[in-house]
C-alpha cells in the first residue's frame, strides 16, 4: 500500500482520474514548477524560523510543535504547526500564501481535515478545529471547525485512492467538465 498525502486527497477530490495518471500510469505533474507552491515552500521555512517560540494565546495555545512530519500507515503529511489547546484539544496551524475573500477553499479545509486525523492518531488527543494563516492579508488567522464526519470522508477517500492504485482501475472522470479546462492531464485523459 501506498502512503497517502492531503494532496493525492485533494487531486482526488478534484478529479478521481489524478490517482490513475499519477500512481497508476506514474505521469508526473511537475507541481514543484508552480510559483504558488514554491514560495508557499519558502513561506514555510521563513515562519518556521521567525515564530519559534510563539504562542498564539488568543487561540488558547498552551504548547506547539512546529514542523510535524507525522503518519498513520495509510496517511502521512508535514503540519506547519500542531497546537495544543487549553481544553486539552489540539489544532492543526497551515500558513497559506493567499489573501482572505471571506472564503475557505475547500482544498484548505480538506487539508486541515487530514492533518486532524493524523494528529489524532499520533497525540492521541480529539481535534475540534484548525487554522489558517493567511499570509497575503496581514497574516489573518481563520477558524475552521472539524466534525467527526470530515475526518471519516478523508478517511473513504483514501480507501478508495488506495484501491485505484492496487488496482490499476480507471475511474470516472470528474462531473465539472469545467475542471478539464486546466489539467495537467487534459490532453491525455479520455474525456
Amino acid at each position: 500500500m501506498i502512503s497517502i498525502t492531503p494532496s493525492h486527497i485533494i487531486q482526488y477530490l478534484y478529479c478521481p482520474r489524478f490517482t490513475y495518471f499519477e500512481y497508476v500510469l506514474a505521469i508526473p505533474q511537475y507541481e514543484e514548477k508552480s510559483y504558488k507552491v514554491m514560495r508557499g515552500r519558502q513561506l514555510h521555512d521563513d515562519k518556521l524560523e521567525r515564530n519559534k517560540g510563539y504562542l498564539r494565546r488568543r487561540l488558547g495555545v498552551v504548547q506547539r510543535f512546529d514542523d510535524q512530519y507525522l503518519t498513520n500507515g495509510m496517511l502521512r503529511g508535514r503540519i506547519d504547526e500542531v497546537l495544543q489547546l487549553q481544553d486539552g484539544s489540539m489544532a492543526p496551524l497551515d500558513y497559506k500564501f493567499a489573501q482572505y475573500d471571506e472564503q475557505v477553499f475547500q482544498t484548505y479545509k480538506t487539508q486541515l481535515y487530514c492533518y486532524a486525523w493524523l494528529i489524532e492518531d499520533n497525540f492521541q488527543r480529539p481535534v475540534k478545529r484548525g487554522y489558517l494563516v493567511y499570509t497575503r492579508s496581514q497574516n489573518q488567522v481563520v477558524e475552521v471547525p472539524i466534525m467527526e464526519a470530515d475526518k471519516e470522508q478523508v478517511r473513504k477517500t483514501t480507501n478508495a485512492i488506495q484501491q485505484i492504485i492496487a488496482e490499476n482501475f480507471f475511474p470516472k472522470a470528474t462531473r465539472y467538465k469545467r475542471k478539464c479546462l486546466i489539467c495537467t492531464y487534459r490532453n491525455i485523459c479520455i474525456k
